[in-house]
């Protein structure tokens, strides 16, 4: 897993790109503040070494939390930037500053 990002001089946004180890799985999503929590909306493309990939663009000067959604479970990005508990999962959620 991991996560790569590149900041746009001329707008107010940074191009985050988020790579997830596939292995087996069928779909995944990125899901998180900056998109509602949406799967659709944080669909990764699976690639042919098997591997998920996707850019999203998010406003700069910002925290969100995320999470991968991996065949219907979730699991957190080992190299985000912090973790911070969610009181409602029961389990904690990534972290992304940008």
């Amino acid at each position: 897993m991991s996560i790569k990002k590149q900041f746009v001089k001329t707008k107010p946004v940074c191009k985050v790109t988020f790579v997830l180890a596939g292995g087996d799985a069928l779909k995944a999503s990125v899901v998180g503040d900056f998109n509602s929590w949406d799967a659709s909306a944080g669909a990764l493309t699976k690639l042919k070494n098997g591997n998920f990939k996707g850019v999203f663009d998010l406003s700069k000067d910002a925290t969100y939390e995320f999470k991968y959604l991996v065949d219907d479970a979730y699991v957190n990005e080992e190299e985000a930037d912090d973790y911070v508990w969610n009181e409602f999962a029961g389990s904690e959620n990534s972290v992304l500053v940008v």
